[in-house]
């Protein structure tokens, strides 16, 4: 028994539906994936491991071929965003091929990567491997990255190199910023808007919160700065607003959600504890209640060294320089775990999360090369 030809898994991987979403109606598992792929890789020696999270509709898999400390591992995840299936061409959960391309939810973002990671490691024999070839397949990417966590949370080293096939358009990246989505709540107390004494006007501290977070985001931007983004500087953004229920009622409650991406070295608890103390201190004396909450746990920021072999190796294979990119990643993640890890996979992020999501056939066979001479790199004769 073997793994299906390479189109024949792209086309299972995309027919299984397994979306994340913050929304528990939208919410799905991920099983289903995770055991076809553990079937697959299991058929082809690899020995497979199901790490099953709090929510036991959601797994991870990590799939090992050979024995050793170092090694590679090519990681990706399983899940996918929601989809407005009216708003496609093509059914999003069947595989089209059409102009060069084959169209469907996952192809870029990402689960054709690991059909194709598994193609490139098609006929290795472990006896082969000076070290070994992990093939990771995790859950949540898209919402909680709680499966990133567990993994984190666990400890245990999987390899000493990783390479996730997120939609670069196969140019390697080795840093991104970090995302907080921070909400702040201010409890005043309401009355009569004729007059003020009567209550204490929650809009009132959302203006001198507003301008404290103005002034924290200059500083910010003053102190903090890496060329290598195109957007140089951290950023904080006011995304949504909400206080009071009429014009004649004094303001009881207002609450405001924001957005920041660090750059790397910033710490995101750090930024927190500064934030929450900022904000206090421009309220004290004001008698009105404020609470802070994180939206999401929060996630690093992410760099490897550009000196890390996994990054000269890339940048030699593909003929680019590592890069930049603005979104967040399992990196971080796999950093902690003592991985240098890079970002580089064959979709493109402008088709990530649109309707008619697609992966350019052209970029199949690059990408079983790119892979197969990374894997003859890191496990065929153990680079380090």
């Amino acid at each position: 028994m073997s793994a299906p030809d390479l189109l024949s898994m792209i086309r299972g991987l995309i027919a299984t539906p397994s979306i994340s979403a913050v929304q528990p109606e939208w919410d799905q598992g991920n099983r289903a994936v995770v055991e076809c792929l553990a079937d697959w890789l299991g058929a082809a020696g690899f020995r497979c491991e199901i790490q099953v999270l709090v929510d036991p509709r959601k797994a991870n898999l990590i799939a090992t071929l050979g024995r050793g400390p170092g090694g590679l591992v090519l990681a990706g995840h399983t899940d996918t965003v929601p989809c407005d299936a009216g708003d496609w061409r093509f059914d999003p959960f069947r595989i089209t091929e059409a102009d060069g391309r084959l169209y469907g939810l996952g192809t870029s973002d990402m689960k054709s990567f690991l059909a194709l990671a598994i193609e490139a490691a098609r006929g290795l024999d472990a006896a082969q491997l000076k070290q070994p070839l992990v093939i990771l397949a995790t859950a949540d990417e898209e919402s909680s990255m709680d499966g990133a966590r567990a993994l984190a949370a666990a400890g245990r080293p999987l390899g000493r190199f990783a390479v996730i096939g997120e939609p670069t358009g196969m140019r390697p990246v080795r840093l991104h910023k970090g995302v907080m989505f921070e909400a702040i709540r201010l409890t005043g107390r309401a009355g009569h808007a004729s007059d003020p004494r009567l209550g204490n006007n929650a809009l009132d501290g959302m203006y001198r919160v507003i301008g404290e977070l103005l002034r924290l985001r200059a500083e910010w931007a003053e102190h903090w700065r890496n060329p290598l983004f195109e957007v140089d500087a951290p950023t904080l953004n006011l995304g949504h607003i909400h206080g009071g229920d009429n014009p004649n009622r004094i303001c009881g409650h207002c609450e405001l959600h924001i957005d920041i991406r660090p750059l790397p070295g910033m710490d995101v608890d750090t930024l927190r504890a500064e934030l929450n103390a900022r904000l206090a201190g421009v309220l004290a004396g004001s008698g009105l209640r404020l609470e802070t909450a994180p939206l999401i746990t929060g996630i690093e920021a992410f760099e490897t060294a550009a000196g890390s072999p996994i990054v000269r190796a890339a940048e030699q294979l593909t003929g680019h320089a590592a890069e930049s990119v603005a979104f967040a990643t399992e990196g971080p993640f796999l950093n902690a775990l003592g991985m240098d890890t890079i970002v580089l996979g064959p979709g493109d992020i402008a088709q990530a999360h649109q309707p008619d999501e697609f992966l350019a056939l052209e970029r199949i066979p690059p990408t079983l090369e790119l892979l197969r001479a990374l894997i003859r790199r890191f496990c065929l004769d153990a680079a380090s």
